[in-house]
């Protein structure tokens, strides 16, 4: 089932609150479903108690495994948002021009939400288990239908040159060489940076900060970056729609 308009132009605070009731968990004290540790922690004591790996070794090894999820997304995010323009990823409502072929999206046709789907994943290390577990479902869910959504958009705006895309381009797995010739499209790098400030600071939080064994601090540092990126993307003046889609 695809996303309604209305889920599209609210789809931030729609997944805002995702996150929030996953780190909250209130069924933890209310009806005392799940512990209230990180995700992070609960991993590292179940490889260790399966005799998978030594305590000492599985939670440097959880660590690095949301390291590199909070890397994926920052990368996704920030190379998508290069090449379709922050004018168009931030916008509220479906934008359709010409086929974007370029940059990530020779590889994958939704490199944005694949990208805010690996950096939610890094920040569910630090809600509880069962908190992860909500949070990872209904989002997964829910961006699948923004993905339906925006797919069925812009074959109807499109036509018959995006469903030779879809046909050339898979919609979430990457491939590994480019299926379609580089469009020559010039990316805007910096814009890129300061408008993706999350994922970056997701990504900071999970490689330096997941070390120090300070969930407390891992939050802090989560709110703090989402907070700076609404902050910067009020700030920035808000160009015109890039008039090529993803």
């Amino acid at each position: 089932m695809r996303a309604s308009a209305i889920e599209f132009r609210l789809r931030l605070p729609i997944m805002t609150t995702i996150i929030v009731l996953g780190f909250w968990s209130p069924w933890i004290e209310g009806w005392d479903l799940g512990q209230r540790i990180s995700l992070l922690e609960w991993l590292a004591l179940e490889l260790s108690r399966a005799g998978l790996l030594r305590f000492t070794y599985a939670t440097p090894a959880v660590i690095v495994m949301g390291a590199l999820f909070a890397a994926a997304g920052m990368v996704l995010r920030v190379w998508g948002t290069a090449y379709l323009g922050y004018g168009t990823v931030h916008h509220g409502q479906m934008q359709a021009g010409a086929v974007m072929a370029d940059g990530p999206y020779r590889y994958v046709r939704n490199p944005l939400y694949l990208g805010g789907w690996c950096m939610m994943a890094a920040m569910a290390f630090v809600m509880p288990p069962t908190g992860a577990l909500f949070a990872m479902t209904l989002l997964t869910i829910f961006l699948l239908r923004l993905i339906l959504a925006e797919e069925a958009f812009l074959i109807a705006q499109l036509g018959d040159p995006y469903r030779a895309y879809m046909r050339a381009v898979p919609r979430l797995i990457p491939r590994l060489r480019g299926a379609l010739p580089a469009a020559g499209h010039r990316p805007h790098w910096l814009m890129a940076i300061v408008t993706e400030l999350n994922p970056i600071g997701i990504f900071i939080t999970l490689a330096v900060l997941s070390w120090w064994y300070d969930n407390e601090l891992m939050l802090k540092a989560i709110l703090v970056s989402f907070g700076v990126s609404l902050v910067v993307r009020a700030l920035v003046p808000r160009p015109s729609a890039n008039p090529n889609p993803a």
